[in-house]
């Protein structure tokens, strides 16, 4: 049985609204376009307006070049050589343009695997902080998405996700993911809609 609801208490002012990479390089016309990420950029446009102060956009970077990376990621750039930065616009890397005129006072941190963890410049960012809750949207429910909740739950943070605000290319996985959120993290992953998160979340320190 799953859970429902925000099972584990009120949202306050320990909560930062972790984003996932909502950049163009997943837009429409991009080899990589995600069709549902248009789908939830208003519901998350609406939270970061909200939030500005209490939000972290992720940004993924691709390697410089084909075959650049460690181990298989170098693999992965050749059968992707077309999104490596030295073959696409730049600008792809930024962030949808509704988003980022949020930035500051929102902040950017970028990585270049799916886990904003990996590279350790989460950890450095959230230690010492009062941040104890995580309020996670964007894309991709099934790769980036789900690296960032399994590194969240890793370190103890309460992680809540916002069904109607993260989104794959792919729905089969989508739908099979929010069915694992749901049932085998259903003690330790709030899965909520924006609605829940609009209404339970109303004040911040600025």
């Amino acid at each position: 049985m799953s859970a429902q609801g925000l099972v584990h208490g009120p949202l306050g002012q320990t909560c930062l609204h972790l984003c996932v990479d909502m950049q163009r390089l997943f837009a429409p016309g991009s080899p990589w376009a995600v069709p549902w990420a248009q789908k939830v950029l208003p519901a998350i446009e609406e939270l970061v307006a909200r939030h500005a102060h209490r939000t972290l956009f992720t940004r993924f970077i691709p390697a410089a070049r084909p075959g650049e990376g460690p181990g298989m990621w170098s693999q992965y750039y050749r059968r992707w050589a077309d999104v490596t930065l030295a073959r696409i616009d730049a600008d792809l890397v930024e962030l949808i343009g509704t988003l980022a005129r949020f930035v500051p006072p929102a902040m950017v941190l970028d990585k270049h695997v799916y886990s904003p963890w990996t590279e350790g410049r989460l950890d450095a960012l959230l230690k010492g902080s009062e941040i104890d809750t995580l309020i996670v949207t964007g894309g991709e429910t099934d790769v980036c998405v789900l690296a960032t909740v399994l590194g969240a739950i890793d370190r103890g943070f309460r992680t809540v996700l916002v069904t109607d605000a993260i989104c794959s290319s792919v729905d089969a996985t989508h739908d099979a993911l929010m069915e694992l959120y749901r049932s085998r993290f259903s003690e330790q992953v709030e899965a909520v809609t924006m609605e829940t998160i609009l209404e339970a979340w109303r004040q911040t320190k600025q």
